[in-house]
């Protein structure tokens, strides 16, 4: 009989999934008990499978490519689905102190470091992320981060910061298209996040608040901002990016602002704290909030 679905190696989309979330075939491999040339086997495998690359190999680690974000965001999602029913079925308490929820790209560009930082003050203390692009409240949490406006929210929540918006991308990119001021954006390729569940600030309204039309140059839409980010580094376009959320892209020179023109986000990034949290939740999101 035909299998009833299309998967490739599952054990080689679980060390794919490891392998993405930590950037680092050797964390993943420690992650799952396993030697990092095992990993790099399970990883060459499902790449000739689905004949494409999904990593970048780099003296520092690793990092996805477009390809591999859009399947990383897919793998997780499934996972999550999957550890949702598991943990329902379940009659036991959690083992984390603290539970927090966030997107992939908070937890990626500065919920992870924060939590690094965190443990160096509070080592007792554990930390679980919940990381989903998909919104939802099935999944329990102690803390959430979450990205619009506080003041309608009735539960107790606590401002971390506020962004301006700027217009970023390589050196390459603005060299090779003559961006020097906002018109040369209009003509130019732009990537668009396109999620109706996430009320992010869109190329059109940026431009509108600056004083200019609407864009007319090629279009490149995806539905996450990892996505969004990667697909920029590999020159495809100009992205929108939130510059306390980017901060450490722009460090790296991995994308640089285009021009210097900006606006300031119309929404915060705030920390949600859920009735169920206990003390030494309560104390993270303390901490959280003055280290912002």
């Amino acid at each position: 009989m035909p299998r009833p679905y299309d998967l490739s190696s599952v054990t080689a989309l679980i060390c794919f999934e490891a392998a993405a979330r930590n950037a680092s075939f050797k964390n993943a491999a420690q992650e799952l008990n396993v030697t990092p040339a095992a990993i790099s086997h399970q990883i060459k495998a499902l790449e000739g499978d689905l004949g494409c690359n999904l990593f970048l190999r780099m003296s520092r680690g690793v990092e996805l490519t477009e390809k591999g974000a859009f399947l990383f965001v897919a793998v997780q999602r499934g996972l999550e689905t999957i550890s949702e029913a598991v943990t329902h079925m379940r009659d036991r308490p959690e083992t984390a102190d603290v539970t927090i929820r966030t997107t992939t790209a908070v937890s990626s560009l500065w919920l992870t470091p924060k939590i690094a930082a965190f443990w160096k003050s509070h080592p007792t203390v554990t930390v679980s992320q919940i990381v989903s692009d998909v919104p939802g409240t099935a999944i329990r949490c102690d803390l959430s981060i979450q990205y619009g406006d506080a003041q309608v929210n009735r539960e107790e929540c606590h401002k971390l910061f506020q962004d301006r918006i700027v217009a970023l991308g390589t050196p390459k990119f603005a060299a090779e298209h003559g961006i020097c001021r906002v018109e040369d954006l209009l003509m130019a390729p732009l990537i668009h996040m396109n999620n109706e569940e996430t009320d992010w600030t869109n190329w059109p309204e940026w431009f509108q608040a600056l004083g200019y039309t609407i864009p007319k140059g090629r279009r490149f839409s995806v539905n996450n901002y990892m996505i969004a980010l990667q697909a920029a580094q590999d020159d495809i376009g100009a992205v929108l990016g939130w510059d306390g959320l980017v901060k450490s892209l722009m460090e790296q020179g991995r994308l640089v602002t285009l021009v210097p023109d900006n606006i300031p986000s119309p929404r915060a990034f705030y920390l949600k704290i859920h009735p169920r949290a206990g003390s030494k939740a309560r104390l993270f999101a303390s901490w959280l909030a003055k280290s912002s």
